[in-house]
C-alpha cells in the first residue's frame, strides 16, 4: 500500500506526458483523476494503520548504497501518517484550482505530481540520507513553478526561496554527517543515528541541533529565517501558494519533530531558547499581518504566527503540547490552503488583492463571502474550528513550564483576531463595488459549483476536526506518547 501510495505521483506525471499538449482538458482530467486516486490510497493507509502501535508500520527497506550505509527505507507512524493524508488532500485541491493554466499545462501538472512524491517520501523516509535527498527534490519543482508561473516578482522570489532552503540545508547536511560518523556500523538509518547521537555528550548534543533547527527553520519558518516566505507566497500561484502555505512549512515542522527524537538531550538543554522564538514568531508574524493590505501577504505573515504555535507545542516535550503542535500542523494546513484557494479566486476574477479594493461581497457573492469569512475566524481558533483543538492542547502542554509568559502568546491570539476581523468588516460591508466605479473593481461571478466543491472539501475538514478531534489524536496518541516518554516531563 505504501509503495503504491508513492509510485501514483510518478505514474500520474508519466501519464501526463504522453497525453497531448494541446488538450489542456484531457490533461486537467487525467491529473485530478490521479490526484483523487492518491487520497483514496492514503484514505486506505489510514484505515488499516494500527493506532495503538507506535512502532514504524508498512516499513520496507532496500539497500541504495551499501558501503555509505543508506537505504531506501520507508514506514509510516502516527505523527508522519496525518502528514501524509494532508499532503495528499492539498495537492489534489491545487490541481483542481488549476483551471486557470493553459499554457504549459503539461509541465505544469506533471511538476505537481513530483513534488508530491518528493513530499509523501519526505514524510515516510526512516532513512535521514533518503529524506535529505527528497527535500532537497522538492525544490525543482517549485523553483520552475514560482519562476515560470508567478506574479512580477517570481524570479525573485523564486531565486530567494531556492537560496534560503539551500543555505539552511548546508546545516542541516554538516549535523547528518556527524551524526553518521557515531552512528553504528555508520548508517543513515533513523534509529542506528538516533542511539548514536544518545551516546554524544549533551554539548556536542546541542551543537547538532542547532544545525538541523536551522534547516528546518528556514522551512517552518521562524523568525528571523522567514525571509523568503512573503514573497514567495505573493509571487507564487496560488495552487501553488496552497502547498507552499499548507504543506511545505509543515515539512520543517516534521523534520525539527524527527530531530528532537534523535537528539533529546539537546532538546531538553534549549526547551528554553525553542520557546522563546516559537513566542517571537507568533508576535512577529500576527503583527505583520495585521499591517497588510495585501490579502496573500496578511496570509504569508499570519502563517509565521501560527508556525509559533507549532513550535511552542514542540517545545513543551509534553503529550499535550506535542499533540497540539500536530493538530495545529494540520488545522493550519487546511485553513491555510482554503484561504490561498479562495484568495486566488478572487485575484483570478478581479486582478487584484488589495483588501480595500472590496465591499458588501455578501451581496454580490454570497457564497464567496460566508466560506471567507468562516476561514478567518477559523485561523484565529474559533470554537469548533480544527484550530481551537491545536492552540488549546499547546497552551495546556506549555503553561506548566512557562506560565506566565504565555500571556505572550494570548497577546499574538489577540492580535491575530484584530486583522481578522478588520478584513470580515471591510470585505462584507461598505459600498459595493462596480464596475467603472471610482477606485473600484469589477464585481466578479460567485463561486461554481467545482469551486464551492473544492472550497467544501476543506471546511469540512476544520469543522469535523473542531467537533469531533478525537480520531486525529487517536491516531497519534501512541507515537506521540513514545516521543514524550524520552523526557520525562
Amino acid at each position: 500500500m505504501l509503495k503504491l501510495l508513492l509510485l501514483l505521483p510518478l505514474f500520474g506525471a508519466g501519464l501526463l506526458l504522453v497525453l497531448p499538449a494541446r488538450n489542456v482538458d484531457l490533461l486537467r482530467r487525467a491529473a485530478s483523476l490521479v490526484a483523487a486516486l492518491i487520497v483514496v490510497c492514503a484514505g486506505l493507509l489510514v484505515v488499516t494503520f494500527d493506532s495503538a502501535n507506535a512502532e514504524i508500520q508498512f516499513f520496507e527497506t532496500r539497500p541504495w548504497n551499501p558501503r555509505l550505509g543508506s537505504n531506501l527505507a520507508l514506514g509510516v507512524d502516527g505523527i508522519s501518517l496525518p502528514m501524509v493524508l494532508l499532503a495528499t488532500v492539498l495537492c489534489f485541491i491545487a490541481i483542481v484550482s488549476s483551471h486557470t493554466v493553459r499554457a504549459g499545462a503539461k509541465l505544469y501538472f506533471s511538476l505537481l505530481f513530483v513534488l508530491e512524491a518528493s513530499l509523501l517520501i519526505v514524510f515516510t523516509a526512516r532513512d535521514w540520507s533518503l529524506f535529505y535527498v527528497c527535500w532537497e527534490l522538492t525544490l525543482i519543482p517549485l523553483f520552475f513553478l514560482i519562476d515560470r508561473l508567478g506574479g512580477a516578482n517570481r524570479h525573485r522570489a523564486a531565486l530567494n526561496f531556492v537560496l534560503y532552503t539551500l543555505g539552511g540545508s548546508v546545516f542541516m547536511l554538516i549535523a547528518l554527517l556527524l551524526l553518521y560518523d557515531v552512528a553504528p556500523g555508520h548508517s543513515f538509518a533513523m534509529n542506528d543515528m538516533a542511539a548514536g547521537g544518545a551516546q554524544l555528550p549533551p554539548k556536542t548534543q546541542t551543537l547538532i541541533f542547532l544545525g538541523l533547527l536551522i534547516g528546518f527553520g528556514v522551512k517552518m519558518p521562524i523568525v528571523p529565517l522567514h525571509g523568503w516566505l512573503p514573497l514567495a507566497h505573493v509571487e507564487a500561484p496560488s495552487p501553488i501558494s496552497i502547498l507552499l502555505s499548507g504543506i511545505l512549512l509543515k515539512m520543517g515542522a516534521y523534520g525539527l519533530i524527527r530531530a528532537v527524537a534523535t537528539l533529546p538531550a539537546a532538546a531538553l538543554d534549549l526547551q528554553d531558547e525553542l520557546a522563546a522564538l516559537a513566542l517571537i514568531s507568533l508576535l512577529y508574524g500576527a503583527v505583520l499581518a495585521w499591517r497588510q493590505t495585501d490579502l496573500k501577504a496578511m496570509i504569508a505573515y499570519s502563517s509565521i504566527s501560527h508556525m509559533g504555535v507549532v513550535l511552542l507545542g514542540i517545545a513543551a516535550l509534553t503529550p499535550a503540547g506535542l499533540n497540539g503542535a500536530m493538530t495545529q500542523m494540520v488545522a493550519h494546513g487546511l485553513v491555510a490552503g482554503l484561504l490561498f484557494l479562495l484568495i486566488g479566486l478572487l485575484y483570478e476574477r478581479t486582478h487584484s488583492r488589495d483588501l480595500a479594493m472590496y465591499g458588501s461581497l455578501n451581496r454580490t457573492a454570497p457564497r464567496f463571502a460566508a466560506f471567507i469569512v468562516f476561514t478567518l475566524l477559523a485561523a484565529v481558533g474559533l470554537p469548533g474550528s480544527a484550530g481551537f483543538i491545536g492552540e488549546i492542547h499547546v497552551l495546556i502542554g506549555a503553561y506548566g513550564r512557562w506560565g506566565g509568559w504565555l500571556t505572550l502568546f494570548s497577546i499574538g491570539m489577540l492580535i491575530s483576531a484584530a486583522y481578522a476581523l478588520r478584513a470580515i468588516r471591510i470585505l462584507s460591508t461598505g459600498p459595493e463595488r462596480a464596475v467603472g466605479a471610482a477606485g473600484g473593481v469589477p464585481v466578479f461571478a460567485d463561486l461554481n459549483g467545482r469551486e464551492a466543491a473544492a472550497a467544501w472539501l476543506l471546511t469540512a475538514g476544520i469543522v469535523v476536526l473542531g467537533l469531533y478531534p478525537a480520531p486525529l489524536l487517536q491516531l497519534m496518541a501512541a507515537s506521540v506518547g513514545r516521543l514524550a516518554q524520552q523526557f520525562g516531563i
